[in-house]
């Protein structure tokens, strides 16, 4: 028999509550999971922002992890989304899942454990977003005409992502945004204007929610799946181990890049031109930033900011645009002969109003030119020209559809692309350690650059 739940209520007192019963489990389980931003840095303090019983033993929380000092220094940290089961006796089946048991507070006693890894949960969820409501300061909603089966069985990707996805009977997919930053999800917004627009390389959301409180922000969103596809960095890998050439996948994998520019130009017209003086000061900010992180770029710095001044004297290029922002081989999908482009969400780690901005097409280009890199590293022997070969047919397949060609503007690509060696080498050195040697291997080639 289950035991009856009596969920703390959205109030300062209930949130309060909730803490007392979850506080000690979440300082212990938020930092192992892979989603969670601060692993480099401790949990100061841990706040719950919002808590809403979204169906029968299930809460939902917002809760914000402070990184600051203390000593009067300014909070910093992240909110993120949780979806937490609780239960009287601990399932076999759930183990993985278990933060463990609340031993004080309105939950105690109780096991508590990740929904979104328990099928019944999941399913019930799917139940939520087929039928537009709310729930406290949760909204379902769903796109017009829009007809969501229900009955689907659900399974939780077990990937390397920044958010957690559920596939529902190989028709549905639902990303679950677990870092929550206040205003639209761009991998809401975007696919929805590019299926307004009638761009059919982009798999358009079908339902979606939402909280209205503490902020105004996106939740999840739910997009039909493609279950005979494959991403790009599978086949690319594929290509490899066989010794095969990769080239007409990389050209038509250009084009579709360019289609799809061309479309979020059609669809959110906000085309500017691109002040470039301000994009190279931030870029040098950013590489201050990561040389203070990473000691090891710090030799190349000198050679790395050139690449910044030269953009910040550049006067040509194309119009700034709303793009992808985080464009690689992994978010990329080929089914039916054909690619589609996923994941609009840009990089979780920058400012929602600057992933909403306009910035120039370059750098979606730059970022797969990087893709291709890393994909040739993660063989051995290392394939140069097997990348530079995919480097060369992607951007003229972006050219051919585009009407202009990224690899002659020198200046943007190199800053660009520098830009993202920058970023992942930061990244890597927080959570893979082991690959640091791959975008290390570009930072000496860009340094050295004089194209």
């Amino acid at each position: 028999m289950t035991k009856t739940v009596d969920p703390p209520r959205s109030t300062t007192a209930g949130l309060d509550r909730a803490l007392v019963s979850l506080g000690g489990l979440l300082h212990d389980w938020l930092p192992r999971q892979r989603w969670f931003a601060g692993k480099d840095r401790p949990v100061t303090e841990l706040s719950v922002l919002s808590v809403t019983e979204l169906f029968p033993s299930c809460l939902h929380l917002l809760v914000h992890a402070d990184h600051s000092p203390g000593g009067g220094a300014a909070p910093s940290g992240d909110c993120y989304q949780l979806l937490l089961g609780v239960r009287e006796h601990r399932a076999p089946t759930l183990e993985r899942a278990c933060l463990g048991r609340a031993v004080k507070g309105p939950l105690a006693g109780l096991a508590v454990y990740d929904a979104l890894q328990d099928p019944h949960a999941a399913e019930l969820l799917l139940e939520r977003l087929r039928i537009p409501g709310t729930a406290g300061p949760l909204r379902f909603e769903t796109a017009p005409r829009a007809r969501i089966p229900g009955g689907l069985t659900p399974r939780l990707l077990d990937a390397d992502q920044s958010n957690s996805s559920l596939v529902y009977g190989d028709s549905y997919i639902l990303k679950v945004f677990r870092r929550i930053q206040p205003g639209v999800n761009p991998d809401l917004e975007v696919p929805g204007a590019l299926a307004a627009q009638g761009c059919p390389r982009v798999p358009a959301p079908v339902a979606w929610f939402r909280t209205t409180e503490p902020s105004p922000a996106t939740l999840g969103v739910l997009q039909p799946f493609l279950p005979n596809a494959a991403d790009g960095w599978t086949l690319a890998q594929r290509a490899l181990a066989a010794e095969d050439d990769f080239t007409t996948e990389a050209h038509e994998l250009g084009r579709a890049t360019a289609e799809v520019h061309l479309a979020l130009a059609a669809a959110l017209p906000s085309a500017v031109h691109d002040e470039h003086r301000r994009t190279a000061e931030a870029m040098s900010a950013r590489l201050d930033a990561a040389a203070h992180a990473v000691p090891a770029l710090r030799p190349f710095v000198p050679g790395l900011r050139g690449a910044f001044d030269a953009l910040a004297t550049c006067d040509t290029g194309p119009l700034a645009q709303r793009i992808h922002g985080d464009l690689h081989l992994g978010q990329v999908l080929r089914a039916d002969h054909e690619w589609f482009v996923i994941d609009f969400e840009g990089e979780p780690s920058r400012p929602l109003a600057e992933r909403r901005g306009t910035q120039s097409p370059v750098r979606d280009v730059a970022g797969m030119l990087r893709s291709f890199d890393y994909a040739a590293r993660q063989r051995r022997p290392w394939r140069p020209e097997w990348a530079r070969r995919c480097r060369e047919a992607y951007c003229a397949g972006y050219a051919a559809r585009a009407g202009w060609d990224p690899r002659e503007t020198h200046a943007l690509l190199r800053a660009h692309e520098t830009d993202r060696a920058v970023y992942e080498v930061v990244y890597e050195a927080r959570h893979r350690p082991a690959w640091l040697p791959v975008p290390m291997a570009a930072i000496e080639r860009l340094a050295r650059w004089r194209g």
